[in-house]
């Protein structure tokens, strides 16, 4: 029978203990983010202080050198513990709303995403009421003195429904929407309703587990000092909200989502076409494979109205498609000529027109790749 080396044993059993010793400092270090929790709800202070997270993960770096420690290493660690940290402050701060009390309206509150906002808004102390399909006939007593309107419906359904609803609400109501694109639901809000206006583009679905360092895009319509509690409070939430035109948020969208999910699409549907072997292809991947696998994966996994509304949005983001488009093509033909020296040519411009964003492109990625390798 073997044993193991001398003094094998109690090397293994110091280590158990300074286990046990980093779990101990993690409660202890708990108890008092319990504190800073209950000062910031206390003072109305937000969650997210990038500037106190990144000088503490740079002085962790810096100790980390002088122990002799991968610096890297650490900072993943600390990132991990900071991101624990900020969600358990969203979750308690969370319960405290900027307005307790107001009254909510969740127009198509039973979807999902109405659902998700639902939970949060009524955990914060807010009164909730729901307008969905069936509730048309009750919307008069459902809109009556409520002091927020959020219209969360698919895109085709949108401006309708600001119709109807817009003439029913009380003058101070602030009216929102969530829709993906801004220029046409902003202007109909407008239209439809004298009070406050605010169009909001929260960048994450309903499956998201936490607000912290979620995006949402705010776009200005009516009397922004009216709406700048429902700001605050998603701010509260962990949320991130940057403002922007309703125009330059779309033409922006147009390729952050339009292009983004057409070309996934087109992917995942020639896939599905030449009936590829999916489990034979990722026997045989390399990782940044089976992470772009992994995004197609993930789309076809979620709702097709959502994904057909959001790509067929508007006929400025149908014509960009269509650029995209004859966009491959050119690039078909420039890979038909059989000759490398041309690609070679077209590949170094594009490489120099994007610049040093190919570094932190590498470094984020190279990230995402070893997470994943980790993972599987």
């Amino acid at each position: 029978m073997r044993t193991d080396p001398a003094g094998l044993a109690a090397l293994r059993d110091a280590i158990d203990r300074l286990d046990e010793e980093i779990v101990t400092l993690l409660a202890r270090r708990l108890e008092k983010v319990k504190q800073v929790v209950a000062l910031k709800k206390e003072q109305g202070l937000p969650i997210y202080h990038p500037a106190r997270e990144e000088n503490l993960i740079s002085r962790r770096r810096e100790q980390a050198r002088e122990a002799g420690l991968d610096p890297d290493h650490v900072e993943e660690l600390y990132r991990c513990i900071i991101r624990q940290s900020r969600m358990r402050q969203t979750a308690h701060v969370a319960q405290a709303g900027v307005r307790p009390g107001a009254t909510v309206l969740l127009v198509g509150g039973q979807g999902a995403m109405g659902q998700y906002l639902g939970r949060w808004f009524s955990e914060a102390g807010y009164a909730v009421r729901i307008l969905d399909q069936a509730d048309w006939p009750a919307a008069d007593a459902l809109c009556r003195d409520v002091d927020l309107a959020i219209v969360s419906v698919p895109i085709h359904a949108t401006l309708e429904v600001i119709r109807q609803l817009g003439p029913r609400l009380p003058a101070h109501c602030l009216l929102a929407d969530l829709t993906s694109i801004k220029r046409e639901p902003v202007a109909a809000m407008l239209a439809a309703h004298p009070g406050p206006v605010l169009g909001l583009h929260p960048l994450f679905g309903p499956s998201t587990s936490s607000m912290d360092q979620q995006i949402v895009v705010a776009t200005p319509g009516r009397d922004p000092a009216a709406g700048q509690w429902l700001i605050d409070q998603l701010v509260a939430w962990g949320n991130i909200v940057l403002t922007l035109p309703a125009a330059e948020h779309d033409e922006l969208m147009d390729l952050v989502q339009g292009v983004r999910h057409f070309a996934t699409f087109a992917f995942g549907r020639f896939l599905a076409e030449r009936q590829v072997d999916l489990g034979r292809t990722l026997e045989f991947c390399s990782p940044i494979y089976r992470l772009e696998l992994g995004m197609v994966g993930r789309m076809f996994a979620q709702d097709a109205a959502l994904y057909g509304c959001i790509i067929t949005a508007s006929a400025e983001r149908r014509a960009l498609l269509k650029e995209y488009v004859a966009s491959l093509h050119r690039t078909l033909e420039l890979v038909d000529q059989g000759d490398a020296e041309p690609f070679h040519r077209e590949f170094e411009q594009i490489a120099r027109w994007f610049g040093p964003f190919c570094e932190q492109a590498m470094r984020e990625s190279t990230f995402l790749i070893d997470k994943l390798v980790e993972r599987f």
